[in-house]
């Protein structure tokens, strides 16, 4: 089952992303109004569907175990879908550009797209897109994919990357977003990193919120032991290879 829910995820996902990168290339919206429409959209749909998505008491006791746990799963993929998709949409809309004025005798140009990567831009946005990528990939290490997906946790995690900081993949994410901004030059999407960072933000107070609920006194240990984003205190709290502590009933 749990495999079956990653792939119809990818297959959606990947539906969903290719015809968004078909609209945008071929249908031009004045006053770059792809880059709006994406924004609104990774404000106005991720949002409600994500909230949504962790409120598994309240649907729980509203439908039953089994069907509040079917509707919560499917508010949690769609709202991971849109996430990414609308995130991507941020990037790659046309927009204007902003060049840093170094070394631009170098450059890479990717035909498909009709994008010139400048080689100082290329530079400077290469290790955000390293830490981007490593840090999200030790989580899902740690997490299941289909946690990543439905964002219906069983247990509590505080083993690997989550001895240090509570959301890894948040700020891998936000991380990859300056990063590729830079690279593409894409200047409305770096300008609105203030803006990603604050509805992330929102998500995981939201988050946080739930989990205090689910898992009580277990999960406000963790919280006061571990930092949302940066290590100020690197340590590790278990260093028991088992990364579970409680269970949902």
């Amino acid at each position: 089952m749990k495999n079956k829910i990653t792939i119809y995820y990818n297959i959606f996902f990947s539906i969903v992303l290719v015809i968004l990168i078909l609209l945008i290339i071929h249908i031009q919206i004045p006053f770059y109004g792809w880059f709006f429409i994406n924004l609104a959209g990774f404000i106005g749909l991720v949002l409600p569907f994500y909230f949504w998505s962790l409120e598994h008491k309240k649907f729980k006791d509203r439908f039953g175990k089994e069907k509040g746990n079917q509707i919560t799963q499917t508010f949690g993929i769609i709202s991971s879908i849109c996430f990414f998709c609308f995130w991507i949409g941020i990037w790659i809309s046309p927009q204007p550009i902003f060049i840093i004025p170094l070394f631009q005798e170098f450059y890479f140009f990717i035909p498909i797209f009709n994008i010139r990567i400048s080689l100082i831009h290329f530079c400077l946005s290469l290790p955000l897109l390293i830490f981007g990528s490593l840090i999200p990939f030790k989580a899902l290490k740690s997490m299941s994919a289909e946690i990543a997906e439905t964002h219906r946790p069983e247990k509590i995690i505080d083993y690997g990357i989550y001895s240090y900081i509570r959301h890894p993949q948040y700020l891998g994410g936000i991380l990859a977003h300056i990063g590729i901004s830079i690279l593409l030059s894409a200047f409305y999407s770096l300008i609105s990193s203030p803006i990603i960072i604050f509805i992330i933000y929102i998500e995981i107070r939201k988050e946080e919120k739930e989990l205090t609920i689910d898992f009580g006194d277990v999960y406000n240990n963790y919280r006061k032991k571990v930092s949302m984003f940066i290590p100020f205190k690197i340590r590790k709290i278990s260093e028991n290879k088992n990364p579970y502590k409680e269970e949902l009933n």
